[in-house]
């Protein structure tokens, strides 16, 4: 029940102010649960939070949720459901008033979970507890900065929620930075996936700026989530949106951690073949290249749905050598039928060559910006793969029209094309970056005053545009950068007097 009637505001005040009054005077365990059941429905109506959010209501529901430092335990299993039901109701409460949110705040709730979630760390049947405590927590520091800061720095928030995620997945260690993972392992049950979700999201929050390592015991607590991180991205859900929902948050999170630690995402086989970049085991790139094709698949909600993703493979690319030449040989391998448009087609090549041109600047940019990454940042190697045309908008912003490469430095080992590439790069299209049919030349059969004619009556009408401002012809600098034609004339001719004077 969601919606209520305004007619009945007032009984419902009452029933609130009732609740609580029997909540705070003790009752049956059975009655407990009752009365938070109604409760917590009733927290969803905002008319009926004003009055009833005291710092009083609170306290007794801290108390019922077991949200006390000086408790050592959680108590007999049987009182487990009212823990849970009470930590419903902060949940609706918190998320639904602006005067809870403050009370938390000078009630420490962000502490008091903390301490919560460590009584839960090594007890088995606990999963709803953890996982309504951390949606708490994730509410506390998605509505207060000044929280996350404090969780982060005073109350050891990223140990404590990677040590919790760890007992959530039951993980054991094959050695440092690598998880046991068994073939064919069964799915994890609902509990444990709502459970997982709910730990990343709380995760996300407390790790958000975290792109520089101050130190090396920040480096091992980031390299020790990202291989618990890696265990998640090979785990199923009981269904398939459950699943990409899982991994979704997951990327989410490796988005926030720092890029040198992402190594961890590829393991060696063993450690004599590590030397070897094709002995790495790369399979949670692969689930995560999936997972992008997924969301392009889907064919809406980019920005918030596949920017994240394919900034993750971007960075891991630039940063790690082994992880770059694996996805570009899953999405731009070698080149043989060069005879369709690089944007028509099925493959994950054609798939983001069309984004390159998406209405969305954020979107074009992110997808072009992976695919320039993963040619070494060379204007050659892009426009082989994406034609002229589509890589126009990049190359204008990254100030290459003219050509050239990136700032940052790659490795020099060279692409190979293949046998039918080359036997058909002379008749490629540069702009459209395939192969097209010759087509008949319509001045062949023109007289030169024709020819005079039509050439002059297109100087007239670029001459009128551009007059009346309808366009701005412009040139490339030689800088690579683009430019009002004037100015590139005048650059050029003080290149050429530069040049005379010598």
């Amino acid at each position: 029940m969601f919606k209520f009637d305004p007619a009945d505001v007032e009984k419902r005040m009452k029933l609130c102010e009732a609740l609580f009054q029997v909540l705070d005077k003790g009752t049956q365990t059975s009655c407990q649960i009752m009365c938070l059941e109604a409760l917590r429905i009733l927290s969803r109506d905002k008319k009926v939070l004003v009055p009833v959010t005291t710092k009083k209501n609170l306290q007794i529901l801290m108390r019922m949720a077991k949200l006390d430092l000086q408790l050592n335990s959680l108590g007999e299993v049987k009182d487990f459901p009212v823990v849970v039901e009470a930590l419903k109701c902060l949940c609706n409460i918190v998320f639904n008033s602006m005067e809870a949110q403050k009370l938390s705040l000078e009630l420490d709730l962000a502490d008091l979970l903390c301490g919560l979630l460590g009584k839960c760390k090594d007890q088995r049947m606990v999963n709803d507890i953890r996982c309504f405590a951390l949606r708490l927590l994730f509410l506390l520091t998605l509505l207060h900065t000044d929280i996350r800061a404090r969780l982060k720095q005073e109350l050891q928030g990223l140990p404590l929620l990677t040590q919790t995620l760890e007992s959530i997945l039951g993980i054991q260690w094959a050695e440092k930075y690598q998880t046991v993972t068994e073939i064919n392992l069964p799915p994890l049950s609902v509990q444990e996936t709502d459970c997982t979700i709910e730990a990343l999201k709380a995760l996300f929050n407390v790790t958000l700026d975290s792109w520089n390592v101050h130190c090396e015991s920040d480096a091992h607590q980031f390299r020790y989530l990202t291989a618990i991180l890696r265990h998640v991205l090979l785990s199923k859900a009981p269904s398939a949106d459950k699943t990409e929902e899982l991994h979704s948050n997951t990327v989410n999170l490796l988005s926030n951690v720092p890029v040198s630690c992402l190594d961890v995402l590829i393991n060696p086989f063993n450690k004599e073949m590590s030397a070897n970049n094709n002995d790495m085991d790369m399979e949670a790139i692969q689930v995560i290249l999936n997972f992008m094709e997924k969301r392009i698949d889907k064919g809406c909600s980019y920005r918030e749905g596949l920017t994240p993703v394919l900034s993750l493979l971007t960075e891991c690319s630039r940063a790690h050598r082994p992880i770059r030449k694996y996805i570009k040989a899953e999405v731009l391998p070698p080149l043989k039928d060069v005879s369709n448009r690089p944007e028509v087609g099925m493959t994950v090549r054609n798939k983001l060559v069309r984004l390159m041109t998406h209405v969305d600047l954020g979107v074009k940019q992110i997808a072009a910006e992976f695919l320039f990454v993963l040619c070494k940042e060379r204007v050659d190697s892009l426009l082989k793969y994406t034609g002229y045309g589509n890589a126009a908008g990049l190359l204008a912003a990254r100030g290459l029209l003219a050509g050239g490469r990136g700032d940052r430095w790659y490795s020099d080992d060279e692409d190979t094309d293949t046998e039918e590439y080359l036997l058909a790069k002379p008749n490629i299209n540069l702009i459209t970056g395939h192969v097209e049919e010759p087509l008949p030349n319509p001045m062949d059969e023109m007289t030169e005053e024709q020819k005079e004619y039509e050439a002059m009556k297109l100087v007239n009408m670029f001459d009128k545009l551009s007059r009346e401002e309808l366009i701005k012809p412009m040139g490339v600098k030689p800088d690579g950068t683009m430019a009002p034609l004037e100015e590139t004339l005048h650059s050029q001719r003080a290149k050429d007097s530069s040049s005379d004077s010598d």
